[in-house]
């Protein structure tokens, strides 16, 4: 870890921990092909009773849990044993019953129609199988509010039953698509998602601290997720994921550390090796990496439940993409991302890159609702930027 790495990194650490507004605690590394290249925590893990943040503190990584187990599927396409392009529904039939939402009626019942074509796994990858999130769209959120659709965060099987907002294959919609890989993953394997990602991800990258279930020692290092108030000010929540959840959601349902996600993010900078075994092929690697939209791109997540999350989008006015299952920024970015690299987030303000062309990959960790806190997603860019700043002076020198 160079000196100036880690001056400019903490320097951004402390500042979103103290400043006004700010976050209650902050973990963040960012990694080379060989090791963490940073490693920085700050803050509070509760701002209830002022624990402090640790690098081993636990978070619900929510939706930074899709390329996991998007590695998932994709290893059942090296054994032969997915086709991506065949109808999901021939290994989860229930993909086969969703309809297409048209409307409401007078009395609010939804009006549905059949699809005109089958749902695929790829599809699904790609967010275009014509499914939604409640928080990030009023259709869902109105079945939900009027109990005719479950709210994703029950874990439950009745929540992916959400109706296709449009035909198949058509569009680009951020939503529960991988919640279903999940399924489809546990149909094939013949296992809970959870004992697919042990087995096959975890165990072969040393991610000791990552599961659907947290156990105790993970319970006593975990970060309480803050509710940020319309003034600035933040209060710690008892909200958690189901412990024992109905299904594994492989959308958003994960606890894990930092540093474990880190272990995967190297996987995807060395070409699917991981630090105690291969976990994808070289090939797999790159076909994941690419554009799998074509022409059609991602859009805004518009905020709809205020509670939850902001309205969303990373570099306003840049082209990005989608591949299996990451956002591709087109262009370079500003923070020294060039154009091709991989990245998401979680909903409680979670973040992570991935650039393959520069062998360099981050994380940062923060326990907000509503999702897309500025003061989080800044913190968050000007790490990124730091890291990248860092890399050029080196190269300079």
């Amino acid at each position: 870890m160079s000196n100036h790495l880690k001056s400019a990194c903490d320097a951004v650490l402390a500042r979103v921990t103290t400043g006004t507004p700010r976050v209650p605690g902050v973990v963040a590394m960012a990694t080379d092909r060989n090791g963490n290249i940073y490693e920085g925590a700050a803050g509070m893990r509760s701002l209830a009773d002022h624990t402090p943040m640790t690098t081993e503190s636990v978070f619900a990584i929510f939706s930074t849990t899709k390329a996991i187990a998007g590695t998932a599927a994709l290893q059942l396409v090296e054994d032969g044993r997915l086709d991506l392009d065949a109808p999901a529904k021939h290994y989860v039939p229930a993909i086969g019953e969703l309809q297409i939402l048209e409307g409401f009626a007078d009395d609010g019942t939804p009006r549905l129609r059949a699809p005109k074509q089958d749902i695929t796994t790829r599809m699904l990858l790609l967010h275009t199988a014509g499914l939604g999130y409640d928080f990030f769209n009023e259709s869902y959120n109105r079945m939900v509010q009027s109990g005719q659709l479950a709210s994703i965060v029950t874990g439950s099987k009745a929540s992916l039953n959400g109706p296709l907002l449009f035909e198949p294959g058509t569009r680009w919609e951020y939503g529960c698509n991988i919640d279903w890989v999940g399924q489809v993953v546990e149909a094939i394997s013949g296992k809970r998602l959870g004992a697919v990602m042990q087995e096959r991800i975890f165990a072969p990258l040393g991610m000791t601290s990552t599961s659907f279930a947290l156990t105790p020692d993970m319970r006593n290092r975990l970060a309480r997720i803050h509710q940020r108030g319309e003034d600035g000010s933040l209060t710690a929540t008892d909200f958690e994921l189901p412990p024992d959840p109905e299904v594994h959601m492989g959308g958003h349902g994960l606890y894990g550390t930092v540093g474990d996600y880190m272990r995967f993010i190297r996987m995807w900078l060395n070409d699917g090796m991981g630090e105690h075994g291969r976990v994808l092929k070289a090939e797999t690697v790159a076909m994941a990496a690419r554009n799998g939209l074509g022409d059609m791109k991602i859009k805004k997540l518009p905020g709809v439940v205020a509670a939850l999350t902001h309205d969303a989008e990373f570099f306003p006015g840049m082209p990005k993409s989608w591949g299996l299952t990451f956002m591709i920024n087109d262009q370079p970015a500003p923070t020294g991302r060039p154009a091709g690299a991989l990245a998401w987030a979680g909903l409680a303000n979670c973040y992570y890159w991935i650039d393959r062309a520069s062998g360099v990959g981050g994380y940062w960790a923060t326990q907000i609702f509503p999702f897309a806190d500025p003061t989080s997603v800044g913190g968050y860019l000007d790490f990124e930027t730091a890291v990248y700043a860092a890399s050029a002076a080196r190269a300079a020198a």
